[in-house]
């Protein structure tokens, strides 16, 4: 069951647009990043500071049913603020591959199992690794499983 209570939409249009025709289409549409055709999948997560909803479409890094999510924000000096949201509730996170969400359990990942995800998330999208020599934080890495 996706989560539920106030949705706030993105500040920014493009992501506003992409994650409402996503949804309304049951991820048949707008499921590739802007003109790229590399796919996407919609995460929704608890805000940390107001609790509403917030929906993200980010990069499909997907191994086992198991999904990753990837803080880089185009290697901004900041994490975006759905890291904040996952660290403050990571028990509130929904992911949208297609037309079925589903709820899941999100926990960050370091070392050497970050370093194997790391892999998985560059070859997904290349541009990761440029975005990681861009900025002097560590990228945050956040894999989500199925609830049981």
């Amino acid at each position: 069951m996706p989560l539920e209570g106030e949705y706030e939409p993105s500040s920014q249009q493009w992501v506003r647009e992409q994650v409402e025709r996503y949804e309304a289409t049951g991820g048949r549409e707008a499921n590739t990043l802007l003109d790229t055709g590399l796919p996407v999948v919609v995460f929704s997560t608890r805000g940390a500071r107001t609790g509403k909803v917030r929906k993200q479409p980010l990069m499909r890094v997907e191994h086992d049913g198991v999904y990753a999510m990837v803080g880089s924000q185009g290697g901004a000096p900041k994490d975006p603020a759905w890291v904040a949201n996952l660290r403050a509730h990571p028990d509130q996170v929904t992911v949208q591959d297609g037309p079925e969400p589903w709820d899941g359990v999100a926990r960050e990942v370091t070392g050497e199992e970050k370093a194997q995800w790391w892999g998985r998330a560059v070859a997904a999208y290349p541009p990761y690794a440029e975005y990681q020599r861009r900025t002097d934080r560590v990228i945050p890495v956040f894999l989500v499983e199925r609830r049981s």
